[in-house]
């Protein structure tokens, strides 16, 4: 198969009802902090049902006709606390504060001295989608700029030190996952549209010392929230040419649900660009055809072999079925197109 327009995810899928308490997830900010009390399944037990909960996820994937899959973030609260949390120099036990991108106070880690990655944190994670797929693999890791905006920082003398401090352990995670057999890495840094000042200050200084030294398929992923939490959409990024001076080799981008003018894809000729046709603003499934006039647009500003489509973000808070109808639809979609080169 020629690699003109592959598919992927851009991470998280839908977890099974019976794993976690959905309605307690979609009635909340995304937890920053642990969130035991999401999960159904007592902790004795636990791993073994996120394993069989991955595996579903892997498989609805598979059956899709997705290239490129995930394993669907099943074992994570939210797409950034699995790792936040596990890094040395984060006190969990004595939480602080931080506003959410709505603007809403959601508890966050408090960092109380400096901040080291002790042990690898998703490394089964990899091994386990690649032993239970021949599929291309990614995994996500969230980005430093990111988890610096997710943290209350009461130890470094500012806020670029410590994003520094945490882009060296995402920067030893990252190896360690691509040691393991992940074909992609890709760090999630929507607070980059989030908190455009600060990033336009050190943010994509802090991205490259995550990626310093990384071989092989690196993606950064940027968008405007889950359409579940965040409901208003901005027609265009506050940060996203600036990019263009990242090491990053990809760039993903919700385009979708926000009707983007994709003319600024001229701005990242250099970067194979993942763009969003899917809207998860939007429970009904699209049709083949709905997704081929997107990937046609995106087409007028980027080459075939520089274009991944994908969902417009992560898909965990749809409902399963409408998640699967969306993938299939967008591997239909890109077949359609394909046919047409």
């Amino acid at each position: 198969m020629t690699d003109k327009l592959l598919t992927t995810v851009v991470g998280s899928y839908p977890q099974p009802e019976w794993l976690v308490d959905r309605k307690n997830l979609q009635s909340r900010l995304p937890p920053r902090i642990r969130a035991r009390e999401i999960w159904r399944i007592p902790e004795p037990l636990l791993q073994q049902a996120q394993d069989d909960a991955t595996i579903l996820a892997i498989r609805d994937m598979e059956r899709a006709g997705i290239d490129i899959i995930s394993d669907g973030e099943i074992r994570r609260e939210s797409y950034s606390n699995r790792f936040a949390t596990a890094l040395n120099g984060m006190d969990l036990d004595n939480p602080g504060v931080a506003l959410d991108r709505t603007g809403h106070p959601n508890p966050v880690p408090r960092v109380t001295g400096p901040i080291r990655r002790l042990h690898p944190v998703e490394v089964r994670d990899v091994e386990f989608l690649r032993r239970n797929t021949n599929h291309r693999i990614k995994i996500t890791v969230p980005g430093p700029f990111t988890i610096t905006q997710q943290a209350q920082n009461d130890y470094y003398h500012d806020e670029k030190a410590l994003a520094l401090d945490i882009a060296a352990a995402v920067n030893e995670e990252i190896k360690s996952l691509q040691a393991a057999g992940a074909d992609v890495v890709q760090i999630d840094e929507p607070y980059l549209q989030a908190r455009p000042e600060k990033a336009r200050t050190y943010g994509v200084e802090v991205i490259n010392r995550a990626l310093e030294g990384i071989e092989g398929p690196t993606a950064l992923h940027l968008c405007f929230g889950y359409a579940a939490i965040v409901h208003d959409r901005p027609p265009q990024y506050s940060f996203l040419p600036e990019l263009r001076d990242c090491i990053a080799r990809q760039i993903s981008i919700e385009a979708a649900q926000p009707h983007l003018d994709l003319s600024i894809l001229r701005q990242l000729a250099n970067k194979t660009i993942i763009v969003g046709v899917l809207n998860l603003g939007d429970t009904r499934v699209e049709t083949p055809e709905m997704v081929a006039e997107r990937i046609r647009s995106a087409l007028q500003y980027v080459e075939p072999e520089h274009l991944i489509l994908a969902p417009d973000c992560g898909m965990k808070y749809l409902p399963r079925e409408v998640a699967f109808g969306k993938l299939s639809a967008l591997v239909e979609g890109a077949r359609i197109v394909r046919q047409e080169l």
